[in-house]
């Protein structure tokens, strides 16, 4: 470490501003001058300390607030805190190891990296040795074919999202480089962009020379056109760019000024903040970068309408000062003291912060949002800050990340489908199910031309097959209800929709969740504007205490805990099941706070073996919605789900109904119908098999039996248990369905789901996909249905020789 003043001898005395004193002893001037100047200079970094000065935050006491969580979420992945490390290229410039020992830093904290364009490490190297997001700030370089390379390569080391910087159509002087007649030395050079024929010693030269200064906002959209991965706009300081960038369609705003246009006079980045946050009104995270000198600085920014900000200069300081530790430590000091600012604040989680935080008069946001700036000329493209807010929700991403692997890597083992095996489907059969269900209606009585009409035309809102569903139940699981308490939907996510829609009616209503959940309940309860709050799942399934706590937080809070979504039989994602007493604690606990469970069990009867009963043929008090569905056992192409709702539904005069007649309601203004065809398939089934799907699903079952077994075998094989405790790798077991959990030691993200594509050939879930507000980080979801018993066995080998390698990586990491 460089000599230090005794007075701050001791690290844990040390301040960020200690760290630049540091700094500036231990390089020469022109080095210190360049990380120091800036392209905006002195003005711009006055500019943006003078705004952080003028804000004030608000200590309040006896908040009950003992521990505040730090932890955020941007574009889908968990940070453990809302501080990530900013774009500064050339690190090798003040410390041997550069980028590497940043990243190593920031990933041990959980911390992202937005990687410069001009990094002097490899993105090879830097993803090697990541723990954490990497994201790539891109420079528009005027022969794009050079951009677009290095987004290749990014995205192919598995960076995460893109930069763009866009505020440099003019790099501004830099007088101290000027001053010291500043050449970067031999050996610090670029090292992801062309080593030939080009003279990187001047960056201010190179950078006049070779980056394009006519950008429009055409470049968003060539950006999506190379690249899937998100885009973010950096250099963003006014509403009305915010706006017409939200407007392109962009996944992020970074406010910063930082690009070398810094006025006379201009504004820091706090001044535009919550002008900038009005503007973009949720639509997409929204980051500031400049000045953070404090964790108050941090939870300023949060209070003003920022996602999370981004930290420059100081992690230079840190790493000139003490290479890797010196970055860790900076970090350490800025996310300890977030910590403590949002205890004495009284503020539990990053979402709770607001401008309630601030001292009145320092920089309220507006009252309203700046209107969006209108296109140039006339256009027929929507604004997506018009659409709903649901459509730019991190699961969709997560979703459309894998497929995109799925497609890019077709010869790859896949764990991810959560299908059924292919093998018991024969095309003949459909047109035998229709055949059968057409001459049930005609052995009842109907003409002819009943017939026709009842195939060919729209149908009942309810559903033609009620009947049959009904008698299913009865025989099948013993739920007893009238066939008027169906409703037919267009597979079992309708019939959520339905539910959902009837039930939440105030924003007072609150969806409790499993967590890790299905991300159909999640999605649609998102699509419907209903707050969410989820119960972490124990390893035996959901615990009646844990979901009783969160009733009563919610009540606590005003809000009323209006019903609980719950697959109860080898739940997706885990594979849990819970135990008849848990079944019957959960009754009991609806009945008490008069809550509405919401039962979604589509695994029970693709399963092997006696199954426990339903929640529903348990239920006495008409506490339990079932949602049903026949893509598992019947047939997934007809896309035939139900919802069994015999509430009784009393309105103001004192005239009942069945919630049922309600959800028909609804159903009506939706879908209108369910197709008669595919209700004719199904129900040929169901005539076919007496109603008795077990019976006709005995095959399927035994062979995801099987699967199941097989994989579970392979897994031992490959981990065996005087290994497992070392190798930290660990799974359930669970009686039947279609997923298992896997834990690793390491951190498993998208990140790591390329690399098991690419070198290793075997694609799987991420737990972390299925957690609404953040976790699963070290699991993974397996799904075995789709796959034969010769596609596990090398399936699993593949998965075990990806795990040993992030296993190796990681321990190596954490040896450092």
């Amino acid at each position: 470490m460089t000599a230090v003043d005794p007075a701050i001898a001791a690290k844990e005395a040390l301040t960020l501003d200690d760290y630049a004193v540091l700094a500036r002893t231990g390089l020469d001037t022109a080095h210190w001058d360049f990380i120091e100047g800036g392209a905006g200079e002195e003005r711009t970094l006055a500019a943006n300390l003078r705004a952080f000065d003028r804000v004030r935050l608000r200590t309040r006491v006896l908040s009950g607030v003992a521990e505040a969580d730090a932890s955020t979420r941007i574009l889908g992945r968990r940070w453990s805190a809302p501080v990530g490390v900013a774009p500064m290229a050339y690190h090798t410039l003040v410390h041997p190891e550069g980028e590497l020992a940043t990243v190593r830093a920031a990933g041990a904290a959980g911390l992202p990296v937005v990687v410069s364009s001009f990094a002097g490490r490899t993105f090879e190297e830097l993803a090697a040795v990541a723990t954490s997001p990497l994201w790539l700030q891109v420079y528009c370089f005027r022969d794009r074919d050079t951009t677009r390379r290095l987004i290749e390569r990014a995205q192919d080391a598995g960076f995460e999202a893109l930069v763009l910087t866009v505020d440099t159509p003019r790099l501004g002087r830099r007088l101290r480089d000027v001053r010291n007649g500043f050449r970067l030395p031999d050996g610090v050079v670029p090292a992801n962009l062309p080593s030939h024929g080009v003279d990187y010693s001047s960056p201010a030269d190179h950078g006049r020379t070779e980056l394009d200064p006519a950008l429009d906002w055409s470049v968003v959209a060539w950006l999506r056109s190379v690249s899937p991965l998100p885009v973010l706009l950096k250099g963003v300081m006014s509403p009305e760019d915010a706006a017409r960038a939200v407007a392109a369609g962009v996944d992020g705003i970074v406010v910063s000024n930082h690009g070398g246009r810094q006025l006379d006079g201009g504004a820091g980045t706090l001044d535009v903040l919550p002008r900038i946050a009005a503007a973009v009104a949720g639509r997409c995270p929204v980051l500031v970068d400049g000045g953070i000198r404090r964790g108050t600085d941090v939870l300023a920014a949060l209070a003003l309408g920022a996602d999370a900000v981004l930290l420059g200069r100081p992690v230079l300081h840190g790493l000139a000062v003490d290479g890797r530790q010196g970055v860790a430590d900076v970090l350490g000091i800025v996310v300890d003291e977030l910590a403590d600012a949002m205890v004495l604040t009284g503020t539990p989680s990053t979402g709770a912060a607001g401008p309630s935080l601030l001292e009145p008069g320092d920089a309220a946001p507006p009252a309203r949002p700046e209107p969006p700036a209108p296109a140039p000329g006339p256009s027929s493209d929507l604004r997506k800050e018009e659409l709903h807010r649901s459509v730019g929700d991190p699961v969709l991403d997560t979703m459309n990340f894998l497929n995109e692997i799925t497609g890019r890597f077709p010869e790859a083992v896949s764990f991810a489908p959560g299908r059924p095996y292919e093998g018991f489907f024969d095309t003949e059969d459909i047109f035998t199910h229709i055949r059968r269900y057409l001459d049930h209606q005609a052995e009842r009585g109907l003409s002819p031309e009943a017939i026709r009409t009842s195939v060919y035309q729209y149908g009942p809102t309810a559903g033609l097959i009620r009947e049959l569903i009904a008698d299913s139940l009865r025989k099948d699981e013993g739920i007893d209800v009238a066939p008027e308490s169906i409703v037919v939907t267009v597979g079992c996510q309708e019939a959520m929709l339905l539910a959902l829609r009837a039930l939440f009616a105030s924003p007072r209503d609150v969806l409790l969740v499993a967590s890790p959940c299905y991300v159909g309940i999640t999605g649609a309860a998102r699509l419907l504007d209903i707050p969410l709050t989820e119960v972490e799942e124990r390893d035996g399934g959901i615990s009646c205490a844990d979901l009783e706590a969160a009733v009563q937080a919610e009540l606590a809070r005003g809000r009323r805990p209006r019903a609980f979504y719950v697959v109860p039989d080898h739940s997706n994602p885990s594979g849990n099941t819970l135990s008849l007493r848990a079944r019957a604690e959960l009754l009991e606990l609806a009945a008490r706070h008069d809550l509405i469970i919401l039962e979604d069990s589509p695994y029970r009867l693709v399963s092997a073996g006696e199954q426990l009963p339903t929640l529903k043929s348990m239920d006495r008090e008409r506490r339990v919605v079932h949602l049903g569905s026949y893509s598992k056992t019947v047939f997934p192409g007809a896309r035939i789900g139900f919802v069994v709702a015999d509430q009784r539904v009393e309105d103001a005069s004192g005239a009942t109904s069945l919630l049922a007649d309600e959800l028909a309601k609804i159903k009506s203004m939706v879908t209108v119908n369910t197709p008669p065809l595919s209700q004719a398939a199904v129900a040929g089934m169901l005539l076919a098999s007496d109603g008795r799907i077990s019976q006709l699903n005995s095959a399927p079952a035994a062979h995801y039996g099987d699967v199941l077994r097989v994989t579970l075998e392979q897994l031992a094989r490959h981990f065996p248990e005087a290994r497992r405790d070392d190798s930290q790798v660990s799974w359930n077991e669970p009686s039947g369905g279609f997923f298992l959990t896997v834990r690793v030691p390491f951190t498993v993200d998208n990140a790591a789901l390329l690399r098991s594509a690419q070198e290793h050939g075997v694609i799987w879930t991420p737990m972390s996909y299925f957690y609404p507000d953040g976790g699963g980080e070290h699991a993974i979801r397996l799904s075995f249905s789709y796959l034969s018993p010769a596609d596990i066995e090398e399936g699993v080998a593949r998965l075990a020789r990806f795990i040993e390698a992030e296993t190796r990586r990681w321990r190596s990491e954490d040896a450092r």
